[in-house]
């Protein structure tokens, strides 16, 4: 969810992205939004997009850290090839 919302995403895009439904969706961007990892910007009425905040961004790479350290990026599980 967060690295939809990297260049700004509405609520459609991220759920179609992150294979979510909209309860799920709902639920997850209170939590962000709520924590301060992503911030609500108004586009019109009733147009609303998701934008990832500094925070939020400071959590995408250490996620990312996270898991090249465990070895799970490209599909490698630590399991070898």
């Amino acid at each position: 969810m967060l690295r939809v919302g990297e260049n700004g995403a509405g609520k459609t895009e991220i759920m179609y992205s992150a294979n979510m439904s909209y309860a799920q969706i709902q639920k997850y961007l209170g939590f962000l939004l709520s924590h301060g990892f992503i911030s609500k910007v108004k586009l019109g009425n009733p147009s609303v997009s998701y934008q990832v905040t500094e925070k939020g961004g400071e959590l995408l790479r250490n996620i990312e850290g996270i898991v090249e350290v465990l070895e799970f990026r490209n599909g490698n599980n630590g399991h070898g090839a």
